[in-house]
């Protein structure tokens, strides 16, 4: 089956929505070509870099030839598959076009890397298309003089709303506009990360397991601890009682908060749980695990302490929106990535190779646990790969 990713890819420059001067700019290259040899097509990810590329194959009537950076860790590499690319024809008697995606991937401890990729853009006698996110790092400042660069935008939340909806009405998935919204907004430009969850509200339409009914009967637990009595030093241990990640923990208040406060009480409430977010924030930009703690505070004793005095009465708590489920479902596919990235690394594949192939990878981990410890993965990482598909 198709991700709706693949499905939906670019198969003309009319399909690729809100880059038009991208599109522009790589006609203008492949009409003057060889007067550059290459073009470096960079910006933020799921903007549609690699479907413009396949995007001016189908319109040039070209073959495409994908490699991604990672394939090319040293010279050898590089003079074995790259180099008969930029030399030969095409079996079937058709232009090419040489991808090279996520030139990220080229570190400089690589050896020929960079320096390698730059005498083949010198020699070749068909385009070559390069792909990155960042491509101002200082390793990369010959390889910009070489190129035609090529800069995308994150677009805009009402082209990728647009785009979602086209493919919704195709698909026939049933979804609330305000749904869609949401999901085009929280996607922050990326058009890939905004499909992926789509797909993912197509899927998970189903029943839910008896563990999660206990698993919610639990928070409901909490929180009523947190938001009828006073802060106390138990109050920073409740969480550690529940089976539940802090980043889901936060959607559970940010979502119930407006039930129980009113007025100062709100803003100190929401006060608390802005500032818990900064720490996470660092925490995944930085790694500076230290500040978890400080996080479990704000959501805890912070949330907690909004309020003047203890109250009592009942109110009706309500599950996070279905965006709950959509974080999910990225967090469950960010860990299937990372397995991915620690299996591609240690065989010597491509990441792309990885994840399309992951759940036979998984399988092959799985059967032998001693991998485990060869790939370093992290206790969350064990258990995803343990938990029944």
């Amino acid at each position: 089956m198709l991700t709706l990713c693949e499905k939906y890819r670019a198969a003309c420059f009319l399909d690729i929505k809100g880059q038009d001067f991208a599109v522009d700019k790589i006609k203008a290259f492949i009409r003057t070509f060889p007067a550059k040899r290459a073009v470096l097509l960079h910006g933020p990810a799921g903007t549609g870099k690699t479907s413009l590329a396949y995007a001016l194959a189908k319109e040039t009537g070209s073959e495409i030839l994908e490699l991604n950076a990672s394939d090319l860790r040293n010279k050898d590499q590089l003079e074995r598959i790259l180099k008969p690319a930029t030399e030969q024809l095409s079996l079937f008697g058709k232009n090419k076009i040489i991808l090279i995606d996520e030139v990220d991937g080229i570190s400089t401890a690589d050896r020929g890397g960079l320096p390698e990729l730059l005498m083949l853009i010198e020699k070749t006698k068909f385009p070559i298309i390069v792909t990155a996110n960042d491509i101002w790092q200082q390793k990369f400042n010959l390889l910009r003089r070489k190129t035609d660069l090529i800069q995308f935008k994150n677009l805009d939340y009402k082209t990728i709303l647009s785009i979602l909806k086209e493919i919704s009405e195709k698909e026939k998935i049933k979804v609330a506009s305000d749904i869609l919204a949401s999901v085009a907004i929280k996607a922050k430009g990326d058009v890939r990360a905004a499909l992926n969850d789509l797909q993912t509200i197509q899927l998970v339409n189903q029943p839910e397991e008896i563990s999660e009914r206990d698993k919610e009967e639990d928070i409901f637990n909490v929180l009523r601890i947190i938001f009828k009595q006073t802060a106390h030093k138990e109050t920073l241990r409740l969480y550690d009682t529940l089976n539940m990640p802090l980043d889901e923990i936060r959607l559970w208040l940010e979502e119930n908060i407006p039930y129980e406060y009113r007025g100062k009480e709100l803003y100190n409430a929401f006060e608390a749980l802005s500032k818990a977010d900064v720490f996470r924030g660092r925490i995944h930009r930085q790694q500076h695990w230290r500040f978890l703690v400080y996080q479990n505070i704000l959501l805890s004793a912070g949330v907690s302490s909004a309020k003047s005095a203890p109250r009592t009465g009942f109110t009706a708590y309500k599950k996070p929106s279905r965006i709950l489920k959509i974080w999910m479902a990225n967090q469950r596919n960010a860990k299937r990535k990372s397995i991915s990235q620690k299996y591609a690394a240690l065989c010597h594949i491509s990441i792309k190779r990885a994840v399309k192939d992951f759940p036979i990878i998984r399988q092959i981990i799985t059967n032998k646990p001693d991998i485990y410890k060869s790939l370093r993965l992290s206790e969350e990482e064990i258990d995803f790969l343990e938990k029944p598909v």
